[in-house]
């Protein structure tokens, strides 16, 4: 059974429009693919749905695809935040592919005081957003936030939002009877290799939309303790059914 591809388009969607793609996605269709004329692609924005579409020309010049109807709604994941240390090329990949792919409604980069990356190419952590969702048949696109020091971003919280955040030293042998007593909206943060400093733990744990779990037993690398804590939300907090 031939798969139809998908696209993420950055531009509008609607019945009859035709849409010049970037050269990228023309070849990827034309040149990888060998699409031809009248073949389907499904398409989305992120914003109006996912759309059944045709190739309406192929040829060395570009390619271009016709919008015929939408065949899925918007589908935005539960109201989760990402917050997390940056991490160094393919572990940055990997982590913001598999936020994406766990449920993640916005990815915000914290600089922390043990923070090794010292730039973030979000450039790069969008087009890894837009990856996963392609291949993960979402319908939704997480929005990639600049990077922020973690005291700013303390001290703009929104005050509604649970901050949830993973501390080796944290009291709670059970993290999910922590979680249990959260709402919606939420956020996870997840520190550097190093943790945090004992000034960044002290201010956290002064704050009352702060909430501290513990992993385990076990010390985990920064990108498996993303996938950890997301999953322990999204089975207590989010649409794994939990509630």
């Amino acid at each position: 059974m031939k798969t139809t591809p998908r696209l993420h388009l950055d531009t509008e969607l609607a019945q009859g429009l035709e849409i010049a793609l970037p050269r990228e996605q023309a070849h990827y269709l034309t040149g990888v693919l060998r699409l031809q004329p009248g073949d389907a692609v499904s398409v989305f924005n992120g914003r109006d749905g996912e759309w059944l579409a045709h190739l309406a020309e192929a040829s060395k010049k570009g390619a271009s695809l016709r919008c015929e109807r939408p065949v899925s709604a918007v589908r935005p994941p539960p109201d989760i935040d990402y917050c997390f240390a940056p991490l160094k090329h393919a572990r940055l990949d990997y982590v913001v592919q598999k936020a994406t792919e766990l449920g993640a409604r916005r990815l915000r980069p914290v600089m922390t005081g043990r923070t090794i990356a010292e730039r973030v190419n979000l450039d790069r952590m969008k087009a890894n957003v837009v990856e996963a969702a392609e291949q993960c048949n979402l319908v939704f696109v997480p929005e990639v936030l600049e990077p922020v020091k973690l005291p700013k971003l303390l001290e703009s919280w929104e005050q509604d939002r649970a901050l949830v955040y993973c501390d080796e030293t944290a009291a709670a042998a059970n993290p999910l009877g922590a979680l249990q007593r959260l709402k919606l909206p939420a956020a996870v943060l997840v520190g550097p290799e190093g943790g945090f400093t004992e000034e960044e733990r002290r201010h956290l744990s002064s704050l009352s939309f702060v909430t501290a779990i513990s992993l385990g037993p076990r010390i985990m690398r920064a990108d498996t303790a993303a996938i950890a804590a997301l999953t322990l939300l999204q089975a207590s907090l989010g649409d794994w059914g939990a509630r």
